[in-house]
């Protein structure tokens, strides 16, 4: 008969050990984070809405220039301890106040605030428009109310400050000495920055003073501690004996050492100045001995000697020789020992190869050629010794022709509209027969018969060669002078053609394999001077990681030598606190066991711009105020300023930007259902669940 087991009181086989309300319990923990893992998995979106609070923000904007100490110290200590207050007083306001100067930072004291009094006012220019500028950029969409510029009004760099619009107000407040001081000043100096050697230079001199009419001063020209020239200068003042008294003044000196030369233009003090570091300027000068020698060799007298020698001596770079073969053996032969940058051959190679002797010996150093074709010129050899064309002609027979300027010529700038003007002139005289560009060449100009264009050159020239060559396959170029003459009253549309096209075959080509320059040939005393390097090997391609000494040496011989391995991310050397001077340098590396050298110069430049005007212009700070709906104070009006600035409403603006976010980014959630899934799994495991 069939009994059923008894059952056992606390038995937990059934349920695990839980009660009916912890079995509940866990489940719906479970049902909860899955529910919420399956709502992330429709990955949603939260919107937030976040608000700021920004309070009204002042800038103070002080120029911390020379020109503001001229005043004196002790009354730019007192203004710097109003400053002082002036700043506290706003932030207790509760105003936002920020400071701003040319660049220099400014020291805080230990609960973080400004320290103005600590500010150093050596700053060597003065560029106002400049700073209001970048407040402007710096603080765009803020809460700017009102920008307090403490300047004493001279600027000497940049614009105009008023010239600005600026979408805030300025209160400006005065520094410095608006009375003028009794002083003499060197305002500028008028100088070529090239000059060449053996020439001589203008260097003009401006003079100003104020306080010494009716008296005079001496002025000095000085080059490496030697006088070159003085003059004096007799002050007459305006009418009545007052305001300012300009005097001009010139010297003229000579070139006579090459490279970078350091001249001092010095007017000498005068009892009573106010400031002598005014009274001096200095002139830099590069002088080149950079004349092209251009030898021009020509077989017989003919008018076209003449018509270059005219154009090549309209440019003072060139020093030209002349030589005709059939002339007295002292004008017919070139000095043996000299050597030439272009050589220009007319009719050489001749028939009667009078000339080949010193055709060979040029043509053998690669010398950079112009040919110009005669009557008497012989095409065999000429054939044979330049790359540019070929001329296959019968002998004796030539023909007239135009030129017509090839508007697919590109390596000049070459204006075809007044080269339309060639069309109008003279023929030329051009041999009678074939002509075949050699590979590499170009034509300027092309032969026309009359009204028929031909594609015979006239003109044309190869740069690819080794030997840069051009040739003018005729004579005649006198009478296009002269007509050109003729129509125009002027000779510059074939003389700039010739011109252009020996300047292209004769400029020299830089193969050196170590280049070493700096980014700019003058920098001001306090900047770095940064060199540029370029390494190539000998097939030029770009080298780095090799190391490089640079040695700079002044105008007092001290050298200073330096080392640097540039790299393929930064190829530039810096130098710091170089004092002024002009310097050369010499740079020297080490590639396949043979040694490479660059050499140059540059100069430092000591501007004193902050000395040359030491008067406030507080009409400036008063038109730039009115302009922007400010007010103008003086130092001990900051008072003042404070109430203007506080009493005006200046409500904290409001910012609200509103973000949609993805809920599965918020990382605490994470944490959170990791927490709920732990307490599930611990308590299951406590009361034996799993």
């Amino acid at each position: 008969m069939y009994q059923p087991l008894p059952r056992f009181a606390g038995s937990g086989a059934a349920t695990g050990g839980f009660d009916k309300r912890t079995t509940y319990g866990l489940a719906a923990l479970r049902f909860v984070v899955v529910s919420f893992l399956a709502f992330l998995l429709l990955n949603p979106l939260i919107r937030s809405l976040r608000t700021l609070t920004e309070k009204p923000k002042v800038v103070l904007a002080i120029d911390n220039s020379e020109s503001v100490v001229a005043a004196g110290r002790p009354a730019l200590t007192r203004a710097l301890a109003s400053l002082q207050t002036l700043q506290q007083q706003l932030t207790e306001k509760g105003l936002d106040v920020s400071i701003h100067t040319f660049g220099d930072s400014v020291s805080t004291d230990e609960e973080g605030r400004s320290d103005l009094t600590q500010i150093p006012f050596t700053h060597r220019t003065t560029d106002l428009s400049g700073l209001l500028s970048g407040i402007r950029s710096d603080y765009e969409g803020r809460n700017l109310t009102d920008v307090v510029l403490v300047s004493d009004g001279i600027f000497n760099q940049g614009l105009s400050p008023t010239f600005g619009q600026y979408p805030f107000a300025l209160q400006t407040i005065g520094l410095g000495d608006t009375i003028p001081k009794k002083d003499i000043q060197l305002k500028g100096i008028i100088a070529n920055r090239i000059a060449y050697l053996g020439n001589q230079f203008p260097v003009k001199a401006e003079v100003i003073s104020n306080g010494y009419q009716g008296r005079s001063a001496t002025v000095v020209l000085r080059q490496n501690g030697k006088e070159l020239g003085r003059q004096a200068i007799n002050f007459a003042g305006k009418v009545g004996g007052q305001g300012d008294s300009f005097n001009q003044l010139t010297f003229q000196t000579t070139a006579t050492q090459k490279g970078v030369q350091h001249y001092v233009v010095e007017v000498l003090p005068q009892p009573g100045e106010f400031s002598t570091r005014n009274n001096r300027q200095d002139v830099y000068l590069d002088v080149i001995d950079g004349k092209e020698k251009v030898l021009l060799l020509a077989l017989t007298p003919h008018p076209d000697v003449k018509a270059l020698r005219n154009i090549l001596e309209k440019n003072q770079n060139y020093e030209l020789d002349v030589r005709i073969l059939t002339g007295t053996p002292a004008e017919a032969t070139p000095p043996a020992d000299k050597t030439y940058d272009l050589i220009i051959l007319h009719q050489i190679p001749d028939n009667g190869g009078v000339g080949s002797p010193l055709l060979q010996k040029y043509l053998a150093k690669n010398t950079p050629v112009l040919y110009i074709l005669g009557n008497q010129s012989s095409l065999g050899p000429f054939n044979t010794s330049n790359p540019v064309m070929q001329v296959n002609a019968q002998p004796n027979q030539s023909d007239k022709v135009t030129g017509v300027f090839n508007p697919a010529f590109k390596q000049l700038n070459l204006d075809p509209e007044r080269l339309g003007i060639l069309s109008k002139l003279p023929p030329m005289s051009v041999p009678y027969g074939e002509f075949r560009l050699q590979a590499g060449s170009e034509v300027v100009l092309w032969q026309q018969v009359g009204s028929v264009r031909t594609t015979k050159p006239l003109l044309a020239l190869n740069v690819t060669s080794p030997r840069k060559t051009a040739v003018l396959a005729g004579e005649g170029l006198w009478s296009w002078r002269l007509e050109e003459y003729a129509l125009t009253d002027k000779q510059e549309v074939v003389d700039e053609l010739i011109q252009k096209v020996i300047q292209l075959i004769s400029v020299k080509e830089d193969r050196r394999k170590l280049r070493v320059y700096p980014i700019r040939n003058e920098f001001v005393a306090g900047e770095k001077v940064i060199f540029e390097t370029e390494l190539y090997n000998d097939i030029y391609e770009r080298l780095y990681d090799k190391p490089v000494r640079l040695e700079i040496s002044d105008e007092k011989g001290l050298t200073r030598s330096f080392n640097y391995t540039p790299t393929e991310a930064n190829s530039r050397f810096e130098i710091s606190r170089l004092p002024e001077g002009a310097y050369r340098f010499k740079a020297s590396v080490t590639v396949n066991n043979k040694a490479e050298q660059s050499t140059g110069q540059f100069v430092v430049r000591d501007l004193q711009l902050e000395a040359l005007n030491t008067t406030a212009d507080h009409g400036l700070l008063r038109q730039l105020a009115k302009q922007t709906g400010g007010q103008f104070y003086t130092v001990s009006q900051t008072d003042e300023l404070v109430r203007t600035l506080t009493n005006r409403p200046h409500p904290a603006r409001l910012t609200s930007t509103e973000e949609m976010n993805e809920l599965i980014n918020w990382r605490w959630l994470f944490f959170v259902i990791l927490t709920l899934v732990a307490i599930e799994w611990g308590l299951r495991k406590f009361y034996g669940g799993y």
